[in-house]
């Protein structure tokens, strides 16, 4: 019988992270509890960011919520004129549902504030997807001019969902500068993405489908979005006690931030009008994706101490970078070189945004956080009316190139108002 050879001892192995330990205890062999391995953070901050325990879930059902925003004007308008055949009936209805929100939003803000955010923004939300539905019935059946200007304004008691995600994140990193910088650069990222893809998305449906398809497909999307976000109560703020603490309006230095908010607005407002007016609306989708990915940039950086020169570098960077689709457009009538102007005049205003939004957190008094952004997005919305406006009258009295001037001085504003104006707040 043949011999074989006994195979050499392997060297002892430490055992893998699925296999247990042995260990005696008593003169018995047991298994040792095994601890798990230690990662690593990692370096990128928006990973870490979206790490926090439940901040992916409120974040995918605020992302559904806010994709709306982009979408509900477009989509009225493209309703209305195609099956009433008359933009200025269309531009009337939306104008009359922007001046309800900026009544509206604050108070339904507030509400936010005293009651929580699942309790008030659910109802809220419902309120304005009836109204959507309502205009869509009402456009559909040819119901009178008037029931129109009555079902839009009913949206305006739409919550402010990127307000109450950036509440989320203020609670969550409350006393961590750092991350609530990085979170505020994430929001203002993820609203210029809704801006961008909204407006195709709206155009998109209402051409391919049927004209209301626009206006159907926002109502669910909000909707969905706002039930999942507000489930999501591990990561709501808490209601802050009842204290007689005044309106945010009544803080020191919230005026004249406000102010250079109406004077920003009118430079996003002004700078939309023109250029779909001297080279159609496609290329403005450029000026949103330099914001966002600016913002992405600016909220990776180690913010500066003083928020208050912040904002001013900020502002300052803006006049100057919206200056370029002047020259561009007075240069050449070349397309691309204005195409290239915007994408790089987008790259200041994130930066402006978040910083200016960092401000109106540390201004706003306690418990009223979501009524300070939503006065800020108020005043935004106010100002890109009043740009809006203004640009369309340089555009038809004055000439499609002269109207990028328009942005240039609304941002040359708001850095006045601002520096005559604005103060940093104590640290809390």
């Amino acid at each position: 019988m043949p011999y074989e050879t006994a195979p050499a001892p392997s060297p002892p192995s430490s055992p893998s992270p699925s296999s247990p330990l042995l260990a005696v205890s008593g003169g018995q062999l047991v298994i040792a509890p095994r601890t798990a391995p230690v990662r690593r953070a990692s370096s990128n901050p928006y990973v870490r960011l979206l790490s926090t325990p439940g901040a992916r879930a409120f974040t995918a059902g605020n992302l559904i919520a806010r994709l709306p925003s982009g979408m509900f004007s477009v989509s009225a308008v493209i309703m209305i004129a195609g099956t009433r055949g008359s933009y200025a009936l269309a531009g009337a209805v939306t104008a009359t549902g922007l001046a309800a929100t900026a009544v509206v939003a604050p108070w339904t803000a507030r509400l936010v504030d005293r009651y929580g955010q699942a309790r008030i923004a659910v109802p809220a939300t419902a309120i304005a997807v009836l109204g959507a539905l309502a205009l869509l019935l009402c456009v559909h059946y040819d119901a009178p001019a008037w029931t129109l200007f009555a079902a839009y304004a009913a949206t305006a008691t739409t919550p402010n969902t990127g307000g109450m995600s950036r509440a989320r994140w203020a609670h969550l990193h409350r006393g961590d500068p750092a991350a609530l910088h990085t979170a505020n650069s994430f929001e203002q990222a993820a609203d210029e993405l809704c801006f961008m893809l909204g407006p195709a998305l709206a155009a998109l449906l209402c051409g391919a489908l049927f004209p209301e398809a626009g206006t159907l497909v926002s109502a669910v999307l909000l909707m969905t979005g706002v039930l999942v976000f507000a489930a999501q109560r591990a990561t709501e703020p808490p209601v802050a006690p009842r204290t007689r603490t005044g309106s945010p309006l009544r803080t020191r230095g919230m005026p004249p931030l406000l102010a250079a908010f109406l004077a920003t607005g009118a430079v996003f407002g002004s700078m939309e009008v023109v250029t779909i007016a001297h080279a159609g609306g496609a290329v403005l989708a450029l000026q949103a994706a330099g914001s966002c990915v600016a913002g992405l940039l600016y909220g990776s950086l180690r913010p500066a101490a003083s928020i208050r020169r912040r904002l001013l570098v900020c502002l300052t960077g803006m006049t100057a970078l919206m200056s370029l689709p002047l020259v561009a457009a007075a240069s050449t009538p070349s397309v691309l070189a204005l195409a290239a102007a915007l994408l790089l005049a987008g790259a200041a205003t994130a930066p402006t945004m978040v910083t200016g939004m960092t401000l109106i957190q540390r201004l706003t008094p306690e418990g009223r956080l979501n009524e300070g952004m939503t006065l800020a997005v108020t005043a935004l919305l106010g100002g890109i009316a009043v740009g809006s406006a203004t640009g369309g009258w340089f555009v038809e009295h004055i000439g499609g190139v002269q109207g990028y001037a328009v942005p240039i001085c609304a941002a040359a504003l708001a850095l006045a108002l601002a520096a005559a104006g604005v103060r940093a707040p104590r640290e809390r």
